[in-house]
């Protein structure tokens, strides 16, 4: 017959599995509700965070399963996007049909789906002619035989432009033309060392539009020098060779990815639970 320490022993270890399994349960939901975008069931979009130059156009991507390879009919998918914030739709698309009858106005002629691929499962929206008000969070809406639910697409506008560099006497001269929010300039030697002999103007227009103008001073011939612009959203990075009669530059821009959301339960915290259990089981036994 089992001792009393063997009982509780075993029943520890049913326990464990248990709490195990339910955890997993726990964790499994999490991601697929609490992902970056807050996608739901079967709904989904590929960037989550995108950013866009103002006055450029702009996809907000969304997509769904579809209940066969072949895809779905078109006359019974309903897809609806809105803004947090508005009551009215941004666009609506009811089994086959466009309706924008309940359209905000702010979005009027500037959006639409592409019809030819509802289909295959993408309700994605293209947005033309960005504004700064458009920036925010838009939500998916898709009703399918196949699935339902909801995704959400946080859209950031951003301005930005790329550098004129010119070369006078002994001065290196950056001018941005549009940039949105207000960046800051920073220039380098070619050891990536910041050089503090440089002056930064900078003007708003009346839409908060910035232009600056950045000087370097002090530069000699057939070196190389780095200006970088950057804010939260946008980081250009524009790297100049100065020569005897010319100077020749490029300019890369790069883009930050926003981070994902704390998980309702860490990997670290189950391992710490689950080691736990292990150390009062062993005291017990």
């Amino acid at each position: 017959m089992a001792s009393l320490g063997q009982i509780i022993f075993w029943g520890m270890i049913v326990m464990i599995f248990v709490a195990a399994g339910f955890i997993i349960l726990i964790l499994s939901v999490s991601f697929a509700v609490q992902g970056l975008g807050g996608s739901q069931g079967t709904v989904d979009s590929n960037n989550k965070w995108p950013i866009v130059n103002l006055g450029e156009d702009v996809i907000l991507s969304c997509k769904f399963k579809t209940s066969t390879n072949s895809g779905e009919s078109t006359s019974q998918v309903s897809i609806t996007w809105k803004k947090k914030g508005l009551s009215e739709v941004v666009y609506s698309y009811n089994k086959g049909a466009v309706q924008l009858t309940e359209q905000n106005p702010q979005f009027k002629d500037r959006t639409q789906l592409f019809s030819d691929a509802i289909g295959g499962g993408n309700a994605s929206m293209l947005l033309r002619n960005v504004k700064i008000k458009d920036e925010g969070v838009y939500y998916c809406s898709v009703n399918a035989p196949s699935c339902s639910g909801t995704a959400s697409v946080n859209l950031r506008v951003a301005a930005f432009s790329a550098p004129k560099l010119k070369w006078v006497n002994t001065t290196l001269t950056a001018e941005g033309e549009r940039w949105f929010p207000k960046p800051d300039v920073l220039w380098l030697d070619v050891n990536d060392n910041v050089l503090n002999e440089s002056e930064t103007s900078f003007f708003n227009n009346s839409a908060g539009i910035t232009r600056f103008i950045s000087s370097l001073q002090k530069i000699t011939l057939n070196d190389s020098y780095t200006c970088i612009i950057q804010n939260h959203l946008v980081k250009a990075v524009s790297r100049a060779t100065v020569k005897d009669i010319e100077i020749s530059t490029r300019t890369f821009f790069s883009f930050p990815t926003a981070a994902a959301p704390p998980i309702l339960l860490p990997q670290r915290h189950v391992l710490a639970a689950t080691t736990s259990l292990f150390l009062w089981i062993y005291q017990l036994t």
